[in-house]
């Protein structure tokens, strides 16, 4: 199974403009059967080649966050974020991501982001912090299921090129969510990641078992990436 590698073009209007950085992305294999039940009307587990869908753990920081016509919003724009995610697909073959949760340092995002587009947000208190090549990220959950707690390390690496199962896991253009009972297909493009890779030092997170997502093997090796700028397009309705 491939993804495009470069975003398709995203049609207008652009609604939302935010870039992400420093981000890290940690994976482990899952068995598609045991998470379909996540997976919103008209989509399912996007499975890889391996026949294995994967789930992620990706902290990062928000930055310049807002909307195309304005701009970036002045303090709520910039925030840090770690979810736990899933890959999808629907339909019509377009492959996305199912967020399971998205915890945010920003309370004022949680309730727009969840009301509006039907994303699992939570507020939490989260710190990243970076001394030369050492990238740390640190989150405790505040509401709801309050004290889950995650800590992520990493040492950035060389620069590589991505495998055919990295492409696969990071080139999504889009997410799927569930608003009002229906299921919405939320367009994105950016430019292709540059990653590097990413030596893991300290890795103690209780979000992945918080999220029902069971692994089926040990992580795959972590990538890092200096961000991206992301813009997002209208939602659509798959079903």
């Amino acid at each position: 199974m491939s993804v495009p590698a470069v975003a398709p073009a995203l049609p207008p209007p652009v609604l939302f403009d935010q870039r992400w950085c420093d981000l890290t992305f940690i994976h482990w294999p899952v068995r598609p059967e045991t998470v379909a039940h996540f997976f919103p009307p008209g989509t399912r587990p996007d499975v890889f080649d391996d026949g294995m869908t994967y789930v992620a753990l990706v902290p990062f920081a928000m930055r310049s966050a807002g909307f195309s016509t304005i701009g970036a919003v002045p303090y709520f724009g910039s925030f840090l974020e770690t979810n736990i995610r899933l890959y999808s697909v629907d339909e019509a073959g377009r492959h996305g991501v199912l967020f399971r949760s998205l915890d945010c340092s920003r309370l004022a995002i949680v309730p727009f982001a969840n009301l509006g587009l039907g994303m699992n947000y939570t507020w939490s208190r989260m710190r990243f912090s970076r001394t030369d090549a050492d990238v740390s990220y640190e989150l405790v959950r505040r509401l709801p299921r309050r004290g889950l707690r995650s800590h992520v390390s990493v040492r950035i690496g060389a620069a590589v090129e991505p495998t055919p199962l990295e492409v696969f896991l990071t080139a999504r253009w889009g997410a799927h969510t569930r608003v009002l009972g229906r299921t919405i297909w939320v367009p994105n493009a950016h430019e292709p990641w540059p990653l590097h890779q990413a030596d893991v030092l300290a890795l103690d997170d209780d979000l992945l078992a918080a999220s029902g997502v069971e692994v089926a093997g040990p992580p795959l090796r972590a990538l890092w990436s200096p961000g991206v700028h992301s813009r997002f397009g209208r939602p659509s309705r798959v079903r």
